[in-house]
């Protein structure tokens, strides 16, 4: 077994495999950016070695900079994790030539699946049920859009050297074709260096199953199912493992055609076989496709680790090392239900923007596996993916595990930063969810109601309320001190743009909350209003049978970890109100980015949603488009600025 190894990644894969490694002995090297200097995973390892700049391509994909770090430190091997070099042959070849050993497939086995298109003939080859569509290699415009004519709409543009889908877009009339096919091929190139794509007839009620395969060279096994049907544009939000409604019989025919499409490539190590299936008649024997193979460990890795009991980066580590396969096929075995959820710092409201922030506090249960790499104090950049943990839970059954998990994403606490958390919530306790009644565009069908702003709870303002009071006022003393009439006090809040106003009265132990403000100014008068007793006890202050959720203060906002988080702003009366109102003649950034592309010029006429600026923003492109027909006055930026959120970029006149 290897006694070093550098593990050539960040974040939570980085730990996640650090800690496989010293439970068996191996000591690991870390690689770190500028960025991420005091990240986590630097602090989790046994050395650490700077590779460059912030820029994934001046450290973490940096091939050079990475063997470099390896043969200064001594290691043995090289483990990619997910993402960046994971998937690159050119990568696997260098560390091999370097005299080391690369944790995973063989330089061939990844060309092989590299390319959608390549991998489709290879699996037609292997008997792989493969879905309609074309992956040859003429990419003319007018050759795609005849191509896209025969197989039918609606299809999928997809890039060949795709995931997450990134360089991806469903088209569902050829008068979309052209545009679609412009925007995904960008977006390939940008994400991939290639532009290169392949059509994909589109599946009216899919679901996503993905078998977890595992190789030696010469042999393979499956380790089961994953559903991960549960998506928003094409990237997974939840996944579970065993699928809902797999018979043994489909389970054996999808999970044959995985192995063969391992063995038909002498594939070694971790890896995983896509597939879409049609569920409009349920799953059937017939009705599954391959889409693509992916050659590394998967982000949804840990559902397969909770429901059959096998640590996958140690089988990786010991194949890696020589060793043979650890457990025959039937040795393995599926044990109870299992569910992911990633959580991102990113704003559902907003399209799910990407943001940037300081993660001022927190904290995930005990009860759940939490795959992380923030802590306190941690800031999220613009530079990688904005993926802040994921959340595990397993259960006895799937209704065990979805009640576990829907407590486990309440109780979860992330404070400086917006989330998805919010949203994941909505989704876990959706009937529709619960009933298994999911495919891959039901998050898409149903994101508005699954983003709106709903007002917060009762026990959310209460909380907040007393969070400003305890900065501004020492509680113990007023609540301990009252002569023959209560000590009185007004308080103001905002959530959004709504105001939420309490009279407050201090008792004994506990206060009043009058939602009639009036209360103060005239407490002699009778009002109709609301009270509200909060106790303090245990150290705490409650309402009624519960204690208020926790809240934190951030500048002049205070967080509320309630259903997600609920953000109240404290004005400061001292602060006068800007008579400035919002200028609908000004582009902003709506988050830090790459500047893209520019694609207007001063003094052109655009009509509205015509495309004026593409930002790249955590490995996404974002186009802001025109919200009006107007003539553009100024422009601010150029192709290759860095800009920050709320960044003027160009002004609009009519």
């Amino acid at each position: 077994m290897f006694k070093k190894i550098l593990i050539a990644n960040r974040g939570e894969i980085a730990i996640r495999i650090a800690k496989t490694a010293a439970q068996m002995g191996i000591q690991t090297v870390a690689v770190y950016s500028d960025a991420d200097k005091n990240a986590l995973h630097v602090a989790r390892m046994d050395q650490a070695v700077y590779i460059g700049g912030s820029d994934p391509w001046e450290s973490y994909m940096s091939i050079e900079r990475i063997i470099d770090a390896a043969v200064a430190t001594g290691v043995e091997a090289v483990h990619p994790g997910y993402g960046f070099l994971s998937e690159n042959p050119e990568f696997a070849e260098a560390i091999q030539a370097a005299g080391l050993i690369f944790i995973g497939p063989c330089a061939e086995a990844i060309r092989a699946m590299g390319l959608k298109d390549a991998a489709k003939v290879l699996m037609e080859q292997a008997k792989v049920p493969v879905i309609p569509g074309y992956h040859g290699s003429a990419q003319s415009k007018n050759g795609l859009l005849r191509e896209a004519i025969r197989i039918g709409f609606p299809l999928l543009i997809k890039a060949v050297a795709g995931g997450g889908g990134k360089g991806m877009r469903r088209v569902d009339k050829e008068a979309d074709f052209a545009q679609a096919l412009e925007s995904a091929k960008s977006e390939a190139q940008g994400a991939f260096a290639n532009d290169t794509v392949l059509l994909e007839k589109f599946i009216a009620s899919p679901r996503h199953i993905e078998f977890q395969i595992f190789g030696d060279g010469e042999s393979a096994v499956h380790l089961f199912e994953r559903d991960c049907s549960l998506q928003r544009r094409y990237q997974k939000v939840i996944e579970e493992a065993p699928a809902l409604g797999m018979s043994d019989e489909m389970r054996t025919h999808m999970g044959k055609a995985a192995v063969r499409a391992a063995v038909a490539i002498g594939y070694k190590g971790a890896g995983t076989v896509e597939f879409i299936v049609d569920a409009t008649a349920g799953l059937r024997p017939d009705r599954f496709w391959f889409m693509e193979m992916n050659t590394r460990l998967q982000v949804e890795h840990p559902v397969t680790e909770a429901v059959t009991g096998v640590d996958l980066v140690e089988w990786q580590l010991r194949v890696a090392a020589g060793e043979g396969l650890p457990l025959a096929q039937d040795e393995l075995e599926l044990s109870g239900h299992a569910f992911e959820a990633r959580i991102y710092a990113e704003d559902p409201a907003k399209g799910f923007l990407p943001v940037t922030g300081t993660l001022g506090h927190v904290n995930f249960p005990v009860d759940c596996r939490a795959d992380s790499a923030v802590q306190s104090g941690d800031m999220i950049t613009s530079f990688y993916d904005p993926l802040i943990t994921k959340l595990i839970v397993h259960g006895e059954n799937r209704g065990d595990a979805l009640a576990k998990f829907s407590e486990v994403l309440r109780k979860t606490q992330l404070v400086g930063s917006l989330t998805n958390l919010g949203f994941l919530i909505q989704i876990v306790e959706h009937d529709d969810f619960s009933a298994g009644r999911i495919d891959t565009s039901w998050v898409d069908r149903n994101v508005q109601k699954l983003t709106s702003d709903h007002s917060p709870s009762q026990v959310a303002a209460f909380s907040a309320a007393v969070a400003v009071l305890t900065q501004h006022t020492d509680l113990e003393k007023l609540t301990g001190f009252h002569l023959w009439h209560p000590h009185k006090k007004a308080l103001s809040m905002l959530w959004k743009d709504q105001s939420i106003d309490f009279a407050v009265e201090f008792y004994p132990d506990r206060i009043v909350l009058l939602s009639e403000p009036a209360a103060v100014a005239a407490p002699d008068k009778a009002v109709d209003s609301q009270s509200f007793d909060l106790e303090y006890k245990l150290g705490g202050w409650w309402f009624g049978p519960d204690p208020l959720p926790d809240a934190f203060w951030l500048g002049n906002k205070v967080w509320v970890c309630d259903n997600g988080v609920q953000i109240f702003d404290v004005p400061n009366p001292l602060d006068r109100a800007s008579s400035l109102g919002a200028n609908a003649n000004t582009i902003l950034s709506p988050m830090p980015g790459l500047v893209s592309n520019v694609v207007v010029q001063v003094g052109q006429k655009v009509k509205k949603d015509a495309s004026l600026v593409v930002l790249e923003a955590m490995k996404m492109e974002h186009i802001l488009r025109a919200p009006y027909d107007c003539i553009i006055k100024q422009v601010f930026i150029a192709f290759g600025d860095q800009v920050e959120a709320d960044t003027t970029l160009m002004l609009l006149e009519h």
